[in-house]
């Protein structure tokens, strides 16, 4: 997700990320609440042109803008919440929509940092979501049509999720039907990827014929580990298709050694 951004923006972002980080640091609490109030106004700035453009407005005096923000969200949202909004609108932005986009990336940020020491078993959980929405239509459908509003989308996720996944499992997974990102199916791959990032952790998509066993997982992202320099969380997808072996995504990079793979090899060789 940070990686959408560019020049000013992404100066922004780093820095924000690291006041924020400071400001909730050992408080569930305060995370949770901070992660609501961010979301909140980044869906209001989506929708207001007008405040949006005076937010990000870099002719217009730094002090006009965090006047205004007090004004209008002072008696919204948390006073944590309050200080990184005034934080964000005195930065410059690359593009006036990055800063709602900036404030969706924090909330999920905030989002991970209340779980604590559950970050693994969030990134796992909006994996597990993305593959469901992903394999079954009628859901896909059910959280993509237009005609349904995000409430009637939402009280579908917690059906599906609530008592089952972590809270916060939820909260992302409810934020994902109307944030920046396309489709349902995007932003949880967006968010697993922030959660993972905030665990200091790279995600790599490992396709397998048949389920790896503990060992294997755990032989896999110890020789990625070795090879990236950092810790693998790994998303396993089971894939009949490949046959044999693993075809192993991370981030730009892929290591495929499937079955499927060698034989196209050989069928292309053959027609040569």
């Amino acid at each position: 997700m940070t990686s959408d951004f560019r020049g000013a923006s992404a100066d922004a972002v780093a820095s924000l990320t690291g006041e924020l980080e400071a400001s909730v640091s050992g408080s569930p609490e305060t995370a949770t609440r901070v992660a609501s109030d961010l979301f909140s106004v980044a869906s209001t700035l989506r929708t207001e042109g007008a405040l949006r453009r005076f937010a990000t407005d870099g002719s217009i005096p730094t002090e006009a803008k965090t006047g205004l923000v007090g004004e209008v969200l002072g008696a919204k949202v948390s006073e944590t919440s309050l200080a990184l909004l005034r934080s964000a609108v005195s930065r410059r932005w690359t593009v006036a929509s990055d800063l709602a986009h900036a404030l969706e990336h924090l909330s999920v940020v905030a989002t991970v940092r209340s779980v604590q020491g559950d970050a693994d078993r969030l990134a796992d959980e909006l994996f597990a979501f993305g593959q469901t929405v992903k394999a079954e239509p009628s859901l896909r459908d059910a959280l993509s049509d237009p005609a349904r509003t995000i409430a009637d989308k939402a009280r579908l996720v917690e059906d599906l999720l609530g008592g089952k996944a972590l809270p916060a499992t939820v909260v992302l997974a409810t934020q994902a039907l109307h944030g920046t990102y396309r489709t349902v199916g995007a932003a949880l791959v967006e968010y697993q990827k922030v959660a993972a990032a905030v665990a200091g952790e790279n995600v790599a998509t490992v396709r397998v014929a048949r389920p790896l066993s503990e060992t294997e997982e755990r032989r896999l992202a110890d020789l990625l580990t070795r090879q990236y320099g950092r810790p693998v969380h790994l998303n396993t997808v089971v894939d009949p298709e490949v046959l044999g072996g693993v075809r192993v995504e991370i981030g730009d990079d892929v290591i495929d050694g499937t079955v499927s793979s060698r034989l196209d090899d050989a069928r292309r060789l053959l027609a040569g």
